[in-house]
């Protein structure tokens, strides 16, 4: 019932796909941002200064149209951005003064500014590649040739005839990029495989209950109902659980009504087709048996209504006759009673599942006292359970049978050996006794009712010749395999119930 569970791989199990999806996901988020951060980061940052550029030089050409540029209040406008957003800034009127300068080294700055109005490539000269020029800015990316460093610079002529240049460095970002990414493979890695580690004992806590819950439904399917859900979650897999238990009081219920019922209609159907046959056979059988012991009874008494006895002692003997052939008379009408009921279906089968071993069990702790007059030695050992569906009073009626033709056949070792087995949804009950082996001639015949192989013996212990048919008439009923194997040193009787 197991073989589903145990066949499946563990990288099949939700205990380790859950970590690894975790896994992927925060590995795959590490790797979107790593890309992104190379791609698009130095994008964005480039135009947002472009934009940080476009803001003061809007800022600048108001305030230039307004004839305010070097008011206190443009002042602080300037001061702010620029600073928020490293720009150095620097602005000259038409006469080469200065008018604004938000910069490091604004020496540096006004020469830089010559450069570009003057078109002189000395000094400090550097790459210069334009990326757009409108009239009143130009915006290009410059290369300073002394520091080494790339810059987004924009310069031109504000509407006061004032000219300006801005500069922001560019190398920053790239370098940010590059430790950014760094730092998230760094930490990303660690943080990624903790995550997954804390998946995993997560996930171990929510498969634990789905296993137990994968394995109550295996035996389930085999038709086993005493697994029990255990689990005290308090959520949906706990209501499943709990759920699942009441599934299989319900369906075991169910199945022992279901087979109780199949075994009904099964019997029914028999009993029309056999009926009249079996009347026949009864009447013809029971004429037959009790002719002996009639005749003895009537012997006797008449015997003793002569006063044929010429002593007390022969008058018990003849009472003695009377009451055992009366006492064996009635023996075989209770036995003839039961075999009467199952042959006619008068006799209701409750299917039930019990274990087998422990009905042996009860019988062999009543039957003790006679096996010790007998001095037989019962080889039985009981090592776990065995659950069938069956009626367990029949079958113990059919252990009975078996165990007391056992007992009355037992020879040589006095050796009884009990044994129940399980082969393919079967349990077998076997019960072995040491002596002669039954005849070739009559191993066909056993079965058949009133059927003694040996009737002078039979009557040594108050045999009928009905036991092993009332054992027939059980297991046909039940649709169940029995019969008997003949061996050297014995004799075995089985008969079998479905697990």
């Amino acid at each position: 019932m197991q073989e589903n569970t145990k066949n499946r791989s563990f990288i099949h199990s939700i205990r380790f796909q859950i970590p690894l999806l975790i896994l992927c996901s925060i590995a795959g988020i590490i790797l979107l941002t790593l890309l992104f951060n190379h791609i698009y980061l130095e994008r964005y940052y480039f135009s947002n200064k472009e934009k940080a550029l476009e803001e003061v030089f809007e800022r600048m050409t108001e305030a230039a149209e307004k004839d305010d540029l070097s008011s206190e209040e443009t002042s602080a406008v300037l001061s702010a951005i620029t600073t928020t957003e490293s720009i150095d800034l620097i602005v000259l009127d038409a006469e080469s003064r200065s008018l604004l300068s938000f910069a490091n080294d604004p020496s540096l700055m006004e020469e830089r500014l010559f450069q570009q109005i003057v078109s002189i490539r000395a000094g400090v000269t550097g790459d210069v590649e334009i990326l757009s020029s409108e009239i009143g800015k130009t915006l290009q990316r410059i290369r300073d040739a002394k520091s080494g460093f790339n810059y987004l610079e924009m310069w031109g002529i504000l509407p006061d005839n004032s000219i300006y240049l801005m500069r922001t460095p560019l190398e920053s970002i790239r370098q940010s990029t590059r430790i950014a990414n760094r730092f998230f493979a760094l930490v990303g890695i660690p943080v990624a495989l903790l995550f997954a580690l804390i998946a995993f004992m997560i996930s171990s806590g929510l498969i634990r209950p789905l296993a137990e819950l994968s394995s109550l439904s295996d035996r389930m399917r085999g038709l086993d109902f005493t697994a029990k859900f255990t689990g005290r979650q308090k959520n949906e897999i706990g209501d499943l659980g709990r759920n699942f238990n009441e599934l299989s009081l319900s369906l075991e219920k169910s199945i022992s009504e279901l087979k109780t019922a199949n075994q009904k209609l099964m019997h029914d159907i028999k009993q029309k087709e056999e009926v009249e046959i079996m009347r026949q056979e009864f009447i013809s059988d029971l004429t037959h048996e009790f002719k002996t012991p009639i005749a003895l009874i009537q012997g006797y008494a008449e015997a003793l209504e002569d006063n044929i006895s010429g002593s007390e002692e022969d008058r018990l003997s003849y009472l003695n006759v009377i009451k055992e052939e009366s006492a064996r008379m009635n023996d075989m009408v209770q036995k003839l009673l039961t075999l009467n009921h199952l042959e006619f279906g008068k006799t209701e089968i409750s299917m039930e599942r019990f274990d087998i071993t422990e009905l042996i069990d009860g019988y062999l702790e009543t039957a003790k006292v006679r096996t010790e007059e007998r001095e037989v030695k019962i080889e039985w050992k009981r090592e776990e359970p065995v659950f069938v569906w069956s009626d367990p009073f029949l079958l113990e009626d059919v252990f009975d049978n078996y165990f007391s033709n056992a007992l009355h056949h037992v020879k040589g070792e006095n050796r009884i050996r009990i044994s129940v087995t399980r082969n393919e949804g079967k349990a077998r009950v076997c019960v072995f006794n040491t002596g002669d082996p039954i005849s070739e001639e009559a191993l066909p015949h056993i079965w058949d009712k009133f059927y003694k192989e040996d009737k002078s013996r039979s009557r040594e212990y108050g045999g009928s010749g009905v036991g092993l048919s009332i054992v027939k008439a059980i297991m046909e009923s039940l649709h169940q395999d029995y019969g008997v194997v003949n061996y050297e040193d014995g004799v075995m009787f089985y008969f079998e119930a479905e697990m």
